[in-house]
């Protein structure tokens, strides 16, 4: 197997910014006013991704503990401001508290139990793996709880008069909303089965596609990726499973009377 990994000529690179325009060109001629957030979003992942290659060269050099673990907490930090930004729903400040303990104690669990236990490499610092790996398990735990939250926030909105109803008749707060949280667990941790499902036939993921480019053997990419995917599911659900837990309950005060 050549383990020489062909380097992409700017040019090439350049050249794959086409595609960017012809979308552009797409929703300019469909009137859906989404150039501007194209060209930011463009923008922005290639200015990020320029900044974290120069960042990861520098740690890979210089690996320290303190460092690393300051990287890990910045990039719970961002996942959690995100998840308030991209769910564009008034959210209360008891919720707000609750999105950020179940991301950070359902990334961190995931983490180190992967690290310590699963993947086991040392040492437990090594940039190489955990700053990667601690990115996938975040990123996917912040889609999934963003989902989560979107649809448990909707949907008691939506319901509100049922479960007030509910209420009235006796019911818990619990009982009252079973259906929207459960709504809300389902929407959240769907994406992550279908990714399961469709794994290997429909798609290959981005870790293993990258370790086959770089030469690595396809057994050993899998070994990887099988404990990567067990990862996020676990870290999704757990994070998932925090959040509906505890977030219905914002919704309600000492007395288990609805507040608006």
């Amino acid at each position: 197997m050549n383990n020489v990994i062909r380097d992409i000529e700017f040019w090439r690179l350049v050249a794959g910014y086409i595609f960017i325009l012809l979308l552009i060109v797409f929703v300019k001629w469909r009137g859906l006013k989404r150039e501007k957030r194209i060209i930011i979003s463009t923008a922005r992942m290639t200015i990020q991704l320029i900044l974290v290659g120069y960042i990861l060269t520098y740690i890979f050099k210089q690996p320290n503990p303190f460092l690393i673990t300051l990287i890990v907490l910045l990039m719970l930090f961002f996942a959690v401001y995100n998840t308030y930004k991209q769910v564009a729903l008034p959210i209360n400040k008891k919720l707000k508290k609750i999105i950020a303990i179940s991301m950070i104690s359902g990334s961190l669990v995931t983490l180190i139990y992967f690290n310590f236990v699963v993947i086991h490499f040392q040492p437990w610092y090594e940039p190489q793996y955990l700053i990667p790996i601690a990115g996938m398990i975040i990123g996917n735990s912040m889609t999934g709880i963003t989902l989560g939250v979107k649809n448990l926030v909707e949907g008691i909105q939506r319901e509100k008069q049922l479960i007030e109803g509910a209420l009235m008749l006796g019911a818990k707060p619990e009982a009252a909303t079973k259906t929207v949280v459960n709504s809300a667990f389902d929407s959240a941790i769907l994406p992550t089965i279908n990714n399961l499902v469709g794994m290997g036939i429909v798609f290959l993921p981005g870790m293993m596609t990258g370790q086959i480019l770089a030469g690595i053997s396809p057994l050993i990419a899998i070994e990887y990726q099988i404990a990567v995917l067990l990862g996020i599911t676990g870290s999704v659900a757990l994070t998932v499973m925090i959040f509906t837990h505890f977030g219905y309950r914002t919704f309600f005060n000492e007395k288990a009377q609805f507040m608006d």
